[in-house]
Formats: C-alpha cells, sequence, structure tokens
C-alpha cells in the first residue's frame, strides 16, 4: 500500500524542482525517488508528480549504467524545450476541476451529483468524465485523485451520538459508590450479556496454530442449527478479585435469566469470598435484560435481595456508554482471544472454553451451562413494581437505585 504521506511529501519536493530541472533531469530525479522508496517506488512517484510510469522506469534504467554509458547515452537525445508529450492537464485545464467536483459533490451529498448513490470507482469516474467531454483512462483518475489529496478510506466508527449531560457525573457516582463498597469489603460486580454465538461447526474468527495445510473444517453457511441452536453468555466480574462467571444460556436473555446468573454467581463463588457480606454493588448497562427500565429486573432483584439477605445497589452506565463497563474489556475480550479460530461446536467445548479463560494479571473464570426456560414477554404490573421496597438515589434515581430484603 502506497503511503498517502509519502506521495505528498514527493509531490512537494517536485513542485519545488521541477522548473529547474530539464526533461532528463526529472526524469532522473524521478527515478532516484522511486528507488528510495523502494517497493512501489514507481507507483509513488507517478501519482506525486504526473510524470509517466514508463518515464520514470527509463530513468532507473538509466541511472544503474556506468558513468561512461550514462554520457553516450545522452548524447544528442536532449529534446529541444516543450518537446514530448504534454501532461493530460495540460491538454485539458477543466479536467481537475471536474474531477474534484464530481468526487466532492458526491461526498459532501450533493443531491444533484451524478454520483450520489453510486459507489465512486475509478473507472465510473473515468466514465463520467468522458461522458462531459474529458476523456481520461481509469488509471489516470487514480493519478490525479492522488495528486488532489483522495485516497481509498474505509468507514471508521467514532461516532457515538450524542452524549448526556449527566454521563461524567455519573462516572463519578459509579467510581466513588465502588470505591465505598470496596473499602467497606463489600462485593462490587460488573455485569452483561455477552455476543450471542451460533452452536456447530462454524466459522470463528480468529486463528490458532495447526499444522500448515490443515485448517478445521467448517461449514461454509451460517444457517442455525436447529438442534443446538445459539447460546446467551451472561457474565459477572468480580472488580475486586479479578474473576468471573458465566452463565451459558440456551434459552432467551430476560431479566430472568440476569438475574439467576447474578443468583449462580452469588451460590458458586461470591458467597466464599464474601462470607460476612451485606451489600452489593452491581454495575450494568443502561439496556437489554438489565436495562434501567426494565421491570421485570427490578422484580427479579427485589427477589434476590429476599433470598440471600443482601442489599443490591444498581448503577447503570449512560446510554452509549457500554464500553466503560467493565466486564466487557477484563472478561469478554480475554474469552473471545482464547476461542478465536476455534468453531464452538457444543455446548461443552463453549464451557470448557469459557471456563479454562485465564491472564498473566490472575483472571479466573467459571462457567456453567444453564437450560433452563425463561420465557419472554413477562409484564410486570403497577400493583407489582409499588410492592418493590425500592429506594431511588437523590442523583439519577433512574439510574442508581438500591434493593432491601423484604424479610
Amino acid at each position: 500500500m502506497i503511503d498517502p504521506e509519502r506521495v505528498a511529501e514527493i509531490a512537494l519536493k517536485f513542485r519545488v524542482v521541477e522548473d529547474v530541472l530539464d526533461e532528463r533531469g526529472r526524469r532522473l530525479w524521478a527515478a532516484s525517488e522511486a528507488r528510495a522508496v523502494g517497493h512501489g517506488g514507481i507507483t509513488a512517484v507517478a501519482r506525486a508528480t504526473g510524470l509517466g510510469r514508463s518515464t520514470i522506469w527509463n530513468g532507473l534504467q538509466e541511472i544503474e549504467l556506468p558513468a561512461e554509458a550514462q554520457v553516450l547515452k545522452h548524447t544528442g537525445r536532449s529534446r529541444r524545450p516543450g518537446a514530448g508529450r504534454k501532461h493530460l492537464v495540460h491538454n485539458d485545464p477543466e479536467l481537475l476541476m471536474m474531477l474534484d467536483a464530481l468526487v466532492h459533490e458526491s461526498t459532501a451529498g450533493d443531491p444533484m451529483s451524478p454520483l450520489k448513490w453510486t459507489c465512486k470507482s475509478t473507472r465510473l469516474l473515468a466514465d463520467t468524465l468522458s461522458e462531459k467531454g474529458h476523456p481520461v483512462s481509469h488509471t489516470k483518475v487514480a493519478d490525479l485523485l492522488a495528486g488532489l489529496g483522495y485516497s481509498l478510506q474505509a468507514n471508521a466508527k467514532k461516532r457515538e451520538g450524542s452524549s448526556h449531560p449527566d454521563r461524567d457525573a455519573q462516572f463519578r457516582h459509579i467510581n466513588a459508590a465502588c470505591r465505598g463498597f470496596q473499602q467497606r469489603g463489600q462485593p462490587v460486580i460488573s455485569v452483561d450479556t455477552k455476543k450471542k454465538e451460533l452452536v456447530g461447526d462454524f466459522k470463528n474468527a480468529g486463528q490458532e496454530w495447526r499444522e500448515a495445510g490443515d485448517p478445521t473444517p467448517v461449514r461454509v453457511h451460517d444457517f442455525i442449527d436447529k438442534d443446538l441452536g445459539k447460546v446467551n453468555p451472561y457474565g459477572v466480574y468480580d472488580q475486586t478479585h479479578n474473576e468471573g462467571w458465566v452463565s451459558v444460556g440456551t434459552d432467551n436473555d430476560t431479566a430472568e435469566f440476569a438475574v439467576e446468573s447474578i443468583h449462580r454467581w452469588w451460590r458458586q463463588m461470591g458467597l466464599h469470598k464474601y462470607p460476612a457480606a451485606t451489600e452489593l454493588l452491581v454495575t450494568a448497562d443502561c439496556g437489554g435484560s438489565n436495562g434501567a427500565r426494565n421491570r421485570l429486573w427490578k422484580v427479579e432483584l427485589q427477589r434476590l435481595a429476599d433470598k440471600t439477605g443482601l442489599r443490591i445497589t444498581v448503577s447503570h452506565f449512560p446510554p452509549g456508554t457500554s464500553k466503560w463497563n467493565k466486564i466487557e474489556h477484563r472478561m469478554f475480550s480475554h474469552i473471545s482471544m482464547n476461542w478465536r479460530g476455534r468453531p464452538l461446536t457444543s455446548h461443552e467445548v463453549i464451557v470448557n472454553l469459557i471456563a479454562n479463560t485465564q491472564t498473566k494479571k490472575g483472571l479466573r473464570i467459571k462457567a456453567q451451562l444453564d437450560s433452563s426456560v425463561y420465557e419472554k414477554g413477562q409484564k410486570v404490573t403497577d400493583k407489582e413494581l409499588a410492592e418493590l421496597n425500592l429506594r431511588r438515589a437523590n442523583f439519577h434515581g433512574d439510574w442508581n437505585y438500591t434493593f432491601t430484603p423484604r424479610t
């Protein structure tokens, strides 16, 4: 791939020396620059200067000759000033302006642009310019675009939508709550559902070491296996002890399933780490099965508080900020790394791959299959909601609230 910055640097240097060099000087200068660039040098210099590739190639051949041969080769071959084929832009001064207008209008979204709803390939641009009376090849269009400062660009994920005005204040609230719970020796967990995964011999992103020429064969099409279906890995990450729990659900990702996963973590891991705990802090995203507006999530958390005797406090991350949830980059990312390039052929394989995920910083994870049925669309009445022993915080009570056991 040609480095656009290198092309721009060569173009700047060429503009400085272009007027003081004769034809042979420009040829040899361009050849020297191409040789300095190395692989792809001819293409880079051609784009930067507008000189023909054959001209630069001839210059490379010439500078490879011994000094005596260069003198002989040059003798009698100097052209008169202005001789030789004119640059395309010199013969058609409007060409660059028309090309820039076509690309810019389409990029900016001009509804009158003939290319607004099309892919701006060099061939299409060349055809459009030719139709408008500016004949040009697609290869020359590529060179001209580079000279205008355009390059092939992929989409970049940078926009997160509008930020909530209380986003930073909520971050500070969560951080203060986490520190307070940890200083009191109370558990702090981060929860979320990992991406749903197809179960079966399907392609899994990534690579792993195998004998050369012996890749694991997988299905060509990712049609769901009716017998194996999908799994919903719901994770619980202990922020204090760098330990995690994953319930591999085979049914629906509901609030009932999410809270049951927290309950399983408490029975299997949390109770042993925090035998004297009286409180629990849960940090979660603002949507999904553990969303701030999910009524069933609140009902199930109240039931969990009643069962365990714990005062359960929940703090949600503001909308659009899920990547700050600790579980995403401290646990889920390592699970994905551990099973990269391996087909998730069965529930047992998935559970074992999750449970064997480790890091140098001491991350340990336990996993368990949850084949229970979780009904979708369960309704929570206003009466049931009013019966909850729920206290909302003074700051954003919709994001921060606490359940106290009713018994």
